[in-house]
């Protein structure tokens, strides 16, 4: 069987589709055939393998587990095809291509949104394409480049390029410390206005760690539990509710640093963080070819945001 066979493409290709989109009507617009065309290549694919790979009904279509299969194996077949041609042009002198790139939202735009167009002045022949997003993407299966991730790396598929390590810190207005008294132990936060983040994992708990040296380890904790007036999934928007004196927020220095650098926060218990310290990565498919510009991009990620005092310290 020639794999390369332009009939044996257009089938698998349906087959991609079909997954991607889940419709004959999705996947047609997606290719630009009509779904009457792409059915007659399903079948063909079908008859030609001895398989059902797809369930049809009235309203949706349904992978079967052999169909679940052969569409991973393919993405990946299509992958390597992608990285041989990609790796043959790699000699080129001049740095250039695509690169899709995923972001944490606040991460990203607060930043390292100016180490991206700096890199992009640098480089005029990249293109790039950034999703900001809170959302954790699944980088392999909708085609990313890379990602910056914070946090506990899971996905065994990945390579990780840890760029610097952060905590999470506490801060306060004056004005609100000065009608309210200032924390001295983590127990006095009880009786304090705690903005409460919801994406933090101990919510409604702080987790307590005193540091004994900056990121180096932690000599002891405890668990606070802790209210307030205002909740929220965005750490953006409660860091504008403590810089007006609502209460004190919780946020990553790389979030707070700087405004507390400016005056307009104040560390509170500077002693102790938020639970342990955590770590930002620069992540990418494991099997996937690293091309000239991909290269120049990571290495651009490490040195930029190493030099950035307020993002957290070295590996």
């Amino acid at each position: 069987m020639d794999l390369l066979d332009s009939q044996h493409a257009d089938e698998l290709s349906t087959l991609l589709a079909l997954a991607e989109n889940g419709s004959f009507a999705s996947a047609g617009r997606a290719q630009n055939r009509h779904p009457s065309v792409l059915s007659k290549r399903l079948i063909a694919l079908e008859r030609r393998l001895g398989v059902r790979l797809v369930e049809r009904t009235t309203r949706q279509l349904r992978l079967t587990d052999e169909g679940i299969r052969l569409v991973e194996k393919v993405r990946q077949a299509t992958n390597l095809l992608a990285d041989a041609q990609i790796e043959a042009s790699a000699g080129a002198a001049q740095v250039r291509g695509r690169l899709r790139i995923s972001m944490p939202a606040v991460l990203g735009r607060q930043c390292l949104s100016p180490i991206v167009a700096e890199f992009s002045l640098s480089y005029p022949e990249i293109l790039l394409d950034i999703e900001y997003t809170d959302r954790m993407v699944d980088i392999v299966g909708e085609r990313f480049d890379a990602a910056i991730r914070v946090g506990q790396l899971s996905d065994s598929r990945l390579v990780a390029t840890k760029l610097c390590q952060y905590q999470r810190i506490l801060g306060a207005s004056r004005a609100y410390l000065e009608r309210n008294g200032t924390p001295r132990t983590p127990k006095d936060l009880a009786r304090h206005n705690c903005l409460g983040f919801v994406g933090l994992a101990s919510h409604p708990e702080w987790k307590m760690m005193h540091a004994t040296g900056g990121y180096r380890k932690q000599s002891s904790s405890m668990a606070v539990a802790v209210h307030g007036t205002m909740v929220s999934n965005d750490n953006e928007a409660l860091l504008t509710a403590a810089m007006l004196g609502v209460g004190i927020v919780v946020g990553g220095d790389w979030l707070l640093n700087p405004h507390i650098a400016a005056g307009a926060l104040v560390h509170v218990l500077p002693h102790w963080q938020v639970g342990a310290t955590g770590g930002i990565y620069f992540v990418r498919p494991s099997g996937k070819f690293i091309t000239a510009a991909m290269a120049a991009f990571r290495q651009w990620m490490v040195d930029r945001v190493s030099s950035c005092t307020w993002l957290g310290t070295q590996p």
